[in-house]
């Protein structure tokens, strides 16, 4: 009996792969996607003009043959056919060397393309609120930003060229055809409604095959990010196996769907061949016909010279139909990159928003924020509330502590502090001045984060410390760490402050890491700190040596706490105590103590702990 598979990601589909169809906004595409040439002006002119000659060249030198076997070599000249054969090869040597700096040029511009088309996508990111993370997969942002955008760059350096090229040279072979011999050029006309009734039917297919197989490769990216991300998981829970089986399973339908666009492609193509075998089949019939037919004037090299010339004309259609499979991922993958980038932010600062005010030069060290919660109610998703009416008060240098059970709420109010999401009702005012009216980038700048589970960044530990003051020398790192009594435990890394850290943090413990997030957060000198259960992964010596250094380093701070080891927060001068997304109890530690509610629960049980 087969095992029944466990799916390591909910993703069933992405919605992005079937929402528009591609074919109906190609010009609107391409005009986005070369939007981003003109910059490059002068490249992607010398590139087009390039094009046109080459696309004229190639049925010339064809033409070029044809008259000296159709002219020398029909009359025997010697002469002529030295001289037409170094023409030719004179002619044949410059449409190469033309071809290679056509190719070249193609490549930079589609470097540059994708280089101003990839940072601009990842400055919108950049910009979108937390709102846009929470509800995006982190493999679907990968997709767009590496694969889709690779794909856009296969677009505009080989299928946008090498089709400009082959359709000029259609246009050109088309239009010799017509002048030498617009009788046999008729036998063309009468193969163009099979030739496009073969493409309609076989695009519609290879399309729909296309269009799975890039909804197949999100379904890929997003399991291959949430497995990596949670390799650990899954180790401890011996579902290795489990899990590989199941990604192989949607590596198995991404190639079932290539091999459904290779089996229509491998069917049209010969098609295709078969249109020229009979145009050609015809040609020498009915050529053969007028240069046998009494009183005729057409030679055996005017229909050599128009068989040659058809060749021009049926090769870039088979070319065309094979470059089909790259112009639609092409195009699937402008559509969802413009896509993301036409997303609008769930929230924006205002136009006429202001920066908060700094702290005057004169003074020595920060002076906190006064941060207000009058009647604030809060939703992630419309209708669900998560906080009720809350209100209360901070006041500059203040340490506000959050308590409650998970779930209560305390990190909701942390991030609207931080305004990483707006309120849904109600004011959040800092220093007299509602929190919509200030730019959040001037906010941030005045703030420090620490985290439960602090991210680090692939660097050294000084890189990690110095990530929000780029600028800072070595000595004012040190000092911060000095200040928060831990500078011996830096020193014992094996290289110190230059100790290489792995994306993540891999590399440090927990507490290491903690202790790297202080400094990071001290080093900024913000008005606002906040504090996110800071202390969890920190022994309890280590711990009682920072929050000595703590009560000192935040004196001029307004900081808000979050802690279930209640021990960290009885200095506090104010303890909200939430649940269920409102304030129960609020007070100082032996205020709440006397109240005997829950706040005294809490405490009770920390110390039976």
């Amino acid at each position: 009996m087969k095992p029944r598979i466990v799916p390591l990601t909910h993703v069933q589909h992405d919605p992005e792969a079937t929402q528009l169809r591609p074919e109906q906004n190609v010009f609107k595409l391409l005009r986005r996607v070369f939007a981003y040439a003109l910059p490059h002006k002068r490249l992607f002119y010398t590139l087009i003009f390039q094009v046109t000659l080459r696309s004229i060249l190639l049925p010339i030198g064809i033409w070029a043959i044809a008259a000296v076997i159709n002219g020398p070599i029909e009359h025997r000249d010697a002469g002529g056919i030295l001289y037409g054969a170094l023409c030719y090869a004179a002619l044949a040597a410059f449409t190469n060397v033309m071809f290679h700096y056509r190719y070249k040029l193609a490549l930079r511009l589609g470097e540059a393309v994708i280089h101003d088309l990839r940072a601009d996508v990842v400055r919108h990111l950049f910009r979108m609120p937390m709102t846009f993370f929470d509800t995006t997969k982190t493999g679907r942002i990968i997709g767009r930003v590496t694969s889709d955008i690779d794909s856009i760059r296969a677009g505009v350096q080989d299928v946008v060229f090498i089709s400009a090229v082959q359709t000029g040279q259609m246009l050109v072979s088309a239009a010799l055809m017509l002048y030498y011999d617009h009788v046999l050029f008729l036998l063309v006309l009468a193969l163009a409604p099979i030739v496009w009734a073969l493409n309609k039917t076989f695009t519609r297919r290879i399309t729909e095959a296309q269009r799975r197989a890039s909804e197949s490769y999100s379904r890929i990216a997003a399991t291959l990010a949430e497995s990596v991300s949670g390799v650990r998981v899954t180790q401890g829970f011996s579902r290795e196996n489990t899990n590989a089986l199941y990604f192989r399973e949607l590596a198995a339908d991404q190639a079932k769907f290539n091999m459904v666009m290779s089996r229509e492609s491998a069917l049209f193509l010969p098609l295709l061949e078969s249109n020229t075998i009979v145009f050609a089949a015809f040609l020498l019939l009915l050529g053969g016909w007028r240069v046998l037919a009494p009183g005729s004037t057409t030679s055996i090299g005017d229909i050599l010279q128009f068989l040659f010339l058809s060749t021009q004309l049926f090769e870039p259609i088979k070319s065309l139909s094979t470059q089909y499979a790259a112009a639609l991922a092409a195009m699937v993958g402008a559509e969802r990159v413009f896509r993301m980038l036409d997303t609008q932010p769930a929230w924006a600062d205002a136009p006429d928003s202001r920066p908060l005010s700094l702290p005057l030069p004169s003074q020595s060290t920060s002076t906190g924020l006064r941060v207000q919660f009058q009647d604030l109610s809060f939703a992630y998703t419309p209708g669900n509330d998560v906080l009720h009416s809350i209100t209360f008060t901070a006041e500059p240098g203040q340490t506000v502590a959050l308590v409650g059970h998970t779930g209560s709420g305390k990190t909701s109010i942390t991030n609207l502090v931080a305004k990483l999401y707006l309120p849904s009702r109600g004011k959040l005012l800092l220093d007299g001045a509602d929190i919509l009216t200030l730019r959040s980038d001037s906010l941030h700048q005045q703030m420090g984060f620490v985290h439960q589970h602090s991210f680090l960044f692939e660097g050294t530990v000084l890189s990690n410390i110095r990530f929000a003051r780029p600028d800072a020398s070595e000595a004012e790192v040190r000092s911060v760490i000095e200040k928060l009594d831990f500078a011996d435990l830096i020193d014992a890394l094996p290289d110190g402050l230059q100790t290489r850290v792995g994306e993540g943090g891999t590399g440090l413990s927990s507490g290491q890491r903690q202790l790297v997030s202080f400094a990071r957060a001290l080093l900024v000198d913000p008005r606002l700190l906040i504090l996110d259960e800071a202390t969890s992964a920190i022994d309890a010596p280590t711990e009682k040596r920072i929050q000595h250094a703590l009560q000192a380093l935040l004196r001029n701070r307004t900081s808000f706490v979050i802690a279930h080891r209640l021990s960290t927060i009885r200095n506090a001068d104010l303890i909200l105590v939430l649940e269920n997304g409102a304030i129960i109890e609020r007070g100082t530690h032996s205020e709440l103590l006397a109240l005997n509610g829950a706040y005294a629960r809490l405490h009770s049980h920390f110390l039976r702990g």
